[in-house]
């Protein structure tokens, strides 16, 4: 199976995004899609999320990183089958393979923004030179919570990606404000296609609710994998998936 015929069978089509869509993408490097997820998907990844905090502890997150502020999960491919629409999604996908000519699923993680938590310098997912044009990884962020200006929504520079650029080859400090970013703001169940060398990063969570967010996390086909994803591929996993679904995690 190639990336073609994976996609096909997985709905996307030529119009799963439109022309406007695909532009945007281009241009600024991120593509909001309201309505991904509805209601009863949200209400089951949010007791999902909360069991398996409980259940790690200190090991939560531990298969890629922890990272202060901020409650982390990770693996999410082999925890619940609720997790599996955030690599099978065929407006994601589209989005992802506008970005990305051949690609697979890097890591599907969870990022709480903590009280008081959450934020980070500006940067981008890719640390060696590239041409713009020639990108390497892209994300989406998928909005389990609303992102509001208060409670530690993604920032990002539209158009950064084309620059060829990180953010400290330009900022004395990176945790500054940039004079051109904007706060991604939405509602529950909206998705973010983020172009991954765009630069972005997590902002402060001045409410007093954790503000949660899914990531899953793209590269090109052959990169190395975030998380490896055949690894760590559990029998009861591999048995749910389709065809297709395992040719985006790379797995036989």
């Amino acid at each position: 199976m190639d990336i073609g015929t994976a996609l096909g069978d997985l709905g996307v089509t030529d119009d799963t995004l439109s022309e406007d869509e695909r532009a945007r993408l281009d241009t600024d490097g991120f593509l909001v899609l309201p309505g991904i997820l509805a209601a009863q998907q949200l209400e089951t990844i949010r007791r999902r999320l909360a069991e398996l905090s409980a259940e790690e502890g200190d090991r939560a997150g531990t298969e890629v990183h922890r990272e202060a502020g901020t409650d982390r999960l990770a693996d999410l491919v082999n925890k619940d089958p609720a997790f599996d629409v955030c690599y099978t999604h065929p407006r994601v996908l589209a989005g992802i393979a506008h970005v990305l000519p051949d690609f697979t699923l890097s890591s599907l993680n969870s990022r709480a923004a903590l009280p008081g938590g959450g934020h980070q310098g500006l940067h981008a997912d890719w640390g060696r030179p590239f041409r713009p044009g020639d990108y390497q990884v892209c994300n989406s962020v998928w909005m389990i919570d609303d992102f509001t200006g208060e409670n530690g929504a993604t920032r990002v520079v539209p158009g950064s990606h084309r620059l060829g650029l990180r953010p400290a080859h330009v900022m004395d400090n990176t945790e500054d404000p940039h004079p051109d970013e904007i706060t991604l703001l939405g509602a529950a169940g909206t998705v973010v296609v983020v172009n991954s060398h765009l630069w972005h990063g997590g902002t402060t969570n001045r409410t007093d609710r954790p503000r949660r967010a899914l990531h899953s996390f793209f590269c090109r086909r052959g990169l190395k994998q975030q998380v490896d994803q055949a690894g760590y591929l559990r029998p009861a996993t591999r048995d749910r998936l389709t065809p297709a679904a395992r040719h985006i995690l790379s797995v036989p």
